[in-house]
Parts: structure tokens; sequence; C-alpha cells
């Protein structure tokens, strides 16, 4: 790209890369999500081991490609009563943990030019720990004070989330066996229905039946959207480089370190608006590897994505009587409370981001490093808990 290139040129380059970048994880996911669509569902089935749970919750979320579609999954389920909220609380948490992948996953597009590679992939991985150290604090939290509040068997996120739902409507019948569970109408992102219709306009040309594709139109369909994020995330960073001068990127960080709320709710506001903390945490690593964004202060925008993300659960739960509401409101209220505990305290709030820089150095000497990482955190481990402890 010419280095003087008008800026308006190059916004529009900019937001055209955006959005072939925004369809190839989108194929990306449905690629994945066709490959282990059946086998998700299958996942929730027999479980009431409460860290098997949560390592379903992982691989669930990793199969599918989306949070938002496992946590409205286990929202229905909660609401039918054919799934104990005991059991869905932890699941909630892995889907958490499992939506991380795919920022990880595009990290690794960097892997080529080292400096970009270091910074993306610990932008990446911030995001991991922050949840895997929620997680750490909540999970067992959550077990020691079941059935103390004298809700159900639920400990204090299920209590909180009760408490929360009385507040939204005072006539919650949570004694209810069954109720009837309907799909739920809310709004739709014009952004995601626009990527989708590309992305499955693609889909079409590669794939002769999308309801029966072969695992080879499939796999050729992921090789595809893999190398379509290698080409977009190189013209991204190179463009950002030359759109964004150093004057305002310093401006730029020094907005997001005056208040890391103005992060979050940037982080929120964008992750409703496409429906998915995976795009808006897949958006942020770009940018951090262009040098556009400190690590420190992307790390806010990660925390308000992954508070906007309950968003799906909770329009989920609109329509899926009492216990799928309570549910909803324990996903809303572990991403509030897990923000609320480690980011005011400064001498823990940049824990995850320094974890993620030390292991990002790792694979820098090392980049089989980064393969081990992805396989072991979102694969190896939860599988193994998942086979051990499950009844």
């Amino acid at each position: 790209m010419p280095s003087r290139m008008h800026p308006a040129v190059r916004v529009l380059i900019f937001l055209a890369l955006l959005f072939a970048f925004l369809v190839a994880i989108k194929l990306m996911g449905s690629s994945i999500k066709s490959l282990g669509a059946d086998t998700a569902k299958n996942l929730f089935a027999g479980v009431s081991n409460p860290f098997a749970a949560l390592a379903v919750g992982v691989l669930a979320t990793v199969l599918v490609q989306s949070s938002s579609v496992t946590t409205a999954t286990i929202v229905a389920m909660v609401g039918s009563r054919t799934l104990p909220i005991e059991t869905a609380v932890p699941m909630v948490m892995g889907a958490n943990i499992g939506t991380s992948i795919t920022n990880t996953m595009v990290a690794l597009a960097h892997v080529r030019r080292s400096r970009e590679f270091e910074l993306a992939f610990a932008g990446a991985t911030m995001h991991d720990f922050f949840n895997l150290m929620a997680v750490i604090v909540f999970l067992p939290l959550e077990l020691l004070t079941r059935g103390q509040f004298g809700v159900h068997t639920g400990g204090i996120l299920t209590e909180s989330a009760v408490q929360l739902a009385y507040l939204f409507d005072s006539g919650l019948d949570l004694s209810a066996e069954t109720v009837e569970v309907v799909k739920a109408q809310g709004w739709k992102s014009p952004i995601k229905t626009s990527v989708g219709k590309v992305a499955k306009f693609i889909t079409s040309i590669v794939v002769s039946d999308s309801k029966n594709a072969s695992t080879m139109e499939v796999v050729f369909m992921f090789l595809i959207s893999l190398g379509g994020i290698f080409i977009t995330l190189v013209g991204i960073t190179k463009n950002m480089k030359q759109l964004i001068a150093n004057r305002a990127e310093e401006a730029l960080n020094r907005a997001l370190a005056a208040s890391g709320m103005i992060g979050m709710v940037i982080g929120m506001a964008l992750t409703v608006s496409v429906q998915s903390s995976s795009i808006t945490t897949s958006l942020l690593v770009p940018m951090i590897a262009a040098g556009v964004l400190s690590l420190e202060n992307a790390f806010p925008i990660t925390l308000g994505a992954n508070i906007g993300t309950t968003i799906t659960a909770l329009l989920a739960a609109m329509v899926s009587g009492s216990w799928g509401l309570v549910i909803a409101l324990v996903h809303l209220t572990f991403n509030l409370a897990a923000t609320a505990l480690i980011y005011p305290i400064p001498s823990v709030r940049y824990l995850p981001v320094r974890m993620a820089r030390s292991l990002a150095a790792l694979t820098i000497r090392n980049r089989l490093w980064s393969i081990a990482y992805v396989l072991i955190t979102f694969v190896f481990v939860p599988l193994a808990l998942m086979l051990l402890l499950k009844d």
C-alpha cells in the first residue's frame, strides 16, 4: 500500500478488510461447527460433576465457536428443566473460557512476524487468563456456598441471580418443573446479518449441500477461511500503521488509560452491536499487533466484551421460563463479579496481562508452545476432565 495514500481511501480499505475479516471468522466458525455441532449437543447429557460440567462448557463452545450459542442452549435447557441449574452454572463458566479460543487462533496468523506475533498472542491470551482466574475464584465459591441460602441448592452466584430475577419479575415461579421454550426473537445486528449472508453465499459455492456437507468440503471451507484471516490481518495491520499516526495512537491510548470504564463501555457496546465477544476480542488482536493499542489499554475492552456477550442469553431467557432467566443472570453476575473483583485492585488488575506477556515471550523462543497452549487449554485438559468425571 502506498504510504502517501489519502486517509479517506485508507479508511475505506480498512472497512473493506474488516468486513472480509469478519466473513472469514464466520466461515471458520461455520466449518468447525459443521464438524462438531452434533457432538456439542450430546455433551450436555448425563453430566452432574461440576468440573465435568465446566469441561463440557469449554468443549461445546470450542466446537460451535460461539459462547452465545452455548449459553443460549444452556438457558433453554435450564428453562425446560432438562438441565439442573447446579450443572448449568459451571457450564456457563466453561463457555466463558471456550470463547477465547477464537482470538487466540486469530493471533496465530501473525506467527511469521516475531514482534507482531508476540503482541498479538499476548493480546489474545490475556482474555484466556482473566477467564481462568475468574473460574478459579468463583467456581469453588459457588460450590462451597451451595445450600446456604435456602433457595434450591445453588450457591452465591445462583442466589444473587435469583434475587435479580425477582427484581425483573416478582411473580416468578421457581418451583415449576416444566415450561414451554420457544426461540428468542431479539434484535438482530445488521452487521452480523450482512456478514452471515456473505458467508452463506461463499459456503453455497464451496459446499453442494449445506445440510449434508462432506468432510472434504468442510475442511476446504476451513482452509479458505484460514487463508482469508491471514490475508486480511496482514492488510489490516499494515493499513493501520499508515492510517493511525503516532499522535493519534498516543491520544487513543491516553484516553483509554485515563479511565478503564471507557474501554469497558466500548467493549460492551461493540459486543452488543455485533452480538459476539469473539469478534470484539479478535478485532483487538490486529490493533495490538500494529501497536495502535497497548495491552493495558486493550484489557478493559476485553472485560467489557465479556459482560456484553451476556446479552444473547438474556434475550433467550425472556422466553425460556423462570429458571432460564436465573441461569442467564448467573452468567451476567459471574462476569460482573469477576470484573469487580479483579480490575479495581492495582496489584491484581494487570496480572492476566503479565501472564499473557510471559507466555508470548515463551512462544517467540519456540512457536510450538503456542500450538501446545491452544491444544492443552482448550482440548486436552477439558476432554480429560470430561472423560474422567462425566457420569
